[in-house]
C-alpha cells in the first residue's frame, strides 16, 4: 500500500526542551506521508550541549540527496553556516554533539517513493542519567529494545572543521570508572586533524596503567596508537594522518584529577602552516558561507631575515557590533610571530577592502573566530614573503645586498637587475650588484618633480613549468643619494598600486621614522668631504703662520 500524501493537520516537529527525549518521522514504524517537511528544535539548558543519535534510519536514497532527506543543523535551522550534515539512504548519520545549548533537525520527503523514517534520541550534554527507545524493526511494535546510558555519559562523533573537547565535568574533578570515546572527522572533513592540548591533569602512574587518554590514527582502536598520555604534562601537538582521530579517555575506580580541554582542527580548510615564499589560502568554504563556531588558524613561517606580507583579496565577515563598535562577534586577526601571544597586527570583521599588512619577523599568524549564528562568504588572502636586502646609492651607481642564506636554493643567475646579463655576484655571503645607472635597464624619471633614476630587480623562484619571478622596483634619488625598494610584482598586481613601500616594518622595528623609504647616504662622499674641509682647516693655518713669521 502507498503511504499518504500529507494531510493538512499533520503534526511534526516542535520545540523539545526537555533534558533528554526521542522523536521520529511521522507514522514512523510505517512508511513517512509524502510532501512532508517538519523541524524539531531541540533546546536544552544554557552551558550544555546537545547528543544526538539515531537508532533507525531509512530514507529514500539519492547520491546528493535531493530527494527525501534529512538536515542537523549546530543551532537554529536553515542558517548554512550551521549545518552539519544532509542524509538520506540506508546508512544512519553519526551521532553528533552540538557546540551550543539549541539543535535543529529538519525532515523532507518529496512526492514520489517511501521509507519507514527515522527514530531519534537526544539528551543533555552533562548531568544526570538518561534512557531512549531504540526500535528494533524486527520486533515492530510491540517490543521495543530499551536502553539506558549512565551519568556523564561522554564521548561521540565530531564532523566539525574546528572544535573544543574536554572529560566529564571539566574542570571539577572527572568520575570514576569513565570510559569517553570521541572521533573527529568524516561528515565533510578537510583533512587530517590536529589536536592541541590546553589543559591536562590526569591521574598518573608508571605506564599510564590507571587513568589515562590515548589517540589513534583512525576512527576505532584497531588504528595506530599516537599516543598514551596521563600525569600533568600537556601531550604535544598531534596531527592525524587520516582523515580520523578517536580519543580514548578512561579513569580507574578511584583517585581523579582535573582532567583535559583541548581543541581540534580539521588540516587544509581550518588549520595549515605555509612555509613557501609565496602562497594563498580562503575560509573553510569559501565563496559560499564558512561555518559557525570556528576558531582555525593558518601560520606563515619563512627563512629567517624575511618577513611576510598579507593581501587581503576579498573579506565579508558578520559585521561589527551595533552596542560596542567593536569586532565582537566573527572577526579575522593577526599576530606577529607564530602564537596568539603575538603582538596583535590588526582584527576585522564585516566587508572592508583592507590595506596589505606586514608582519616584524618571519612568521605571521592568522586567526579565524566564528560564533554560533550568522555566516558570510568569509575571506581569501595571498601573502609573499619580503625577501631582506639592502639598497643604497650613489650618484652613479645602485649597491645591492640579499644574504645568500636567504635564497639558499637559488643560483646567483636567479637574481638579476634591469636584464639577465646583471646578474648578481656572490661576496662573503651576500649576492651583490654594484652597477651604474647607465647599465641594467635603468632609466630616468620625474616624480613629485623631482629626478629619479629606476630599475627592476628580479628574484626567479621558477620550479620546472611553473613561473615565479619576484619584482622590486628599486629607486634612487641621485641628488640625495637616497634609496628606495617596492614589491612590484606580489600576488594580485591590480592591488598593489598603492603599495606600501616594504621597509615600513623594518623600520619602526629599529625605532627608525615612520616613512615609505629607506634611505641611504653614501659614505664615501662624506669622508671625502671631510677630508677637503679639513685640507682647507690645515691650508689656513699654514698661511696664517707664514704672515705671522
Amino acid at each position: 500500500s502507498h503511504p499518504p500524501l500529507c494531510p493538512p493537520g499533520i503534526k511534526c516537529g516542535g520545540v523539545l526542551s526537555a533534558p533528554s527525549g526521542n522523536f521520529s518521522s511521522p507514522n514512523f514504524p510505517g512508511p513517512y506521508p509524502y510532501e512532508t517537511e517538519c523541524t524539531w528544535l531541540i533546546v536544552v539548558a544554557e552551558g550544555s550541549s546537545v547528543l544526538l543519535s539515531f537508532s533507525h534510519f531509512e530514507l529514500e536514497y539519492h547520491t546528493a540527496c535531493a530527494y527525501d532527506f534529512l538536515q542537523v543543523y549546530n543551532g537554529a535551522s536553515r542558517d548554512p553556516g550551521n549545518l552539519l550534515g544532509t542524509f538520506c539512504g540506508h546508512s544512519p548519520p553519526p551521532p553528533f554533539s552540538s557546540a551550543w545549548h539549541v539543535m535543529a533537525v529538519v525532515f523532507h520527503s518529496d512526492r514520489h517513493v517511501a521509507k519507514r523514517g527515522f527514530a531519534a534520541a537526544y539528551r543533555k550534554g552533562s548531568g544526570e542519567g538518561w534512557c531512549w527507545w531504540s526500535i528494533r524493526p524486527s520486533v515492530l511494535p510491540h517490543h521495543p529494545h530499551h536502553l539506558c546510558l549512565p551519568a556523564d555519559a561522554c564521548g561521540g562523533q565530531l564532523t566539525g572543521l574546528s572544535g573544543e573537547i574536554t572529560s566529564p565535568r571539566y574542570p571539577e574533578t572527572y568520575p570514576n570508572d569513565a570510559e569517553c570515546r570521541w572521533t573527529i572527522g568524516g561528515a565533510g572533513g578537510g583533512g587530517p586533524i590536529t589536536l592541541v592540548f590546553a589543559d591536562f591533569q590526569v591521574e598518573g602512574g608508571q605506564g599510564c596503567g590507571f587513568d589515562y587518554v590515548a589517540l589513534f590514527d583512525g576512527p576505532t582502536t584497531a588504528a595506530p596508537r599516537l599516543g598514551h598520555y596521563c600525569g600533568s604534562t600537556r601531550p604535544p601537538r598531534t596531527i592525524s594522518t587520516s582523515l580520523h582521530l578517536l580519543i580514548l579517555f578512561k579513569s580507574d575506580f578511584n583517585i581523579g584529577g582535573r582532567g583535559f580541554k583541548a581543541h581540534f582542527y580539521s588540516a587544509g580548510e581550518c588549520q595549515e602552516v605555509f612555509t613557501n615564499i609565496k602562497g594563498n589560502f580562503s575560509s573553510p568554504r569559501y565563496p559560499d558561507f564558512y561555518p559557525n563556531n570556528l576558531n582555525c588558524q593558518w601560520s606563515i613561517q619563512l627563512p629567517p631575515g624575511y618577513r611576510v606580507k598579507v593581501f587581503f583579496l576579498d573579506m565579508e565577515l558578520e559585521g561589527r557590533s551595533s552596542l560596542t563598535g567593536g569586532c565582537d562577534y566573527d572577526h579575522l586577526a593577526a599576530f606577529d610571530g607564530s602564537t596568539e601571544n603575538g603582538s596583535l597586527l590588526g582584527r576585522w570583521c564585516g566587508r572592508e577592502d583592507l590595506a596589505p599588512v606586514t608582519s616584524r619577523s618571519n612568521q605571521l599568524l592568522l586567526v579565524l573566530h566564528t560564533d554560533r549564528n550568522t555566516a558570510k562568504r568569509g575571506f581569501s588572502i595571498a601573502y609573499v614573503g619580503v625577501v631582506p636586502m639592502n639598497v643604497s646609492c650613489t650618484r652613479t651607481d645602485f649597491h645591492i645586498q640579499i644574504p645568500v642564506r636567504s635564497l639558499a636554493q637559488l643560483e646567483r643567475n636567479r637574481v638579476y637587475l634591469g636584464t639577465p646579463s646583471c646578474v648578481a655576484q656572490v661576496v662573503g655571503g651576500n649576492f651583490k650588484i654594484h652597477t651604474r645607472f647607465d647599465t641594467c635597464g635603468t632609466e630616468s624619471q620625474k616624480r613629485n618633480n623631482t629626478s629619479v633614476i629606476i630599475s627592476t630587480l628580479y628574484i626567479d623562484f621558477s620550479v620546472g613549468d611553473q613561473e615565479d619571478i619576484h619584482q622590486y622596483e628599486v629607486q634612487c634619488e641621485p641628488k640625495r643619494k637616497e634609496a628606495s625598494v617596492t614589491l612590484l610584482v606580489g600576488p594580485d598586481p591590480s592591488r598593489l598600486s598603492q603599495a606600501e613601500n616594504l621597509v615600513d616594518a623594518q623600520q619602526r622595528e629599529r625605532g627608525g621614522t615612520d616613512t615609505h623609504e629607506i634611505k641611504s647616504q653614501d659614505t664615501s662622499d662624506i669622508i671625502f668631504i671631510s677630508i677637503c674641509i679639513l685640507a682647507g682647516l690645515l691650508m689656513v693655518i699654514a698661511v696664517v703662520g707664514l704672515v705671522l713669521l
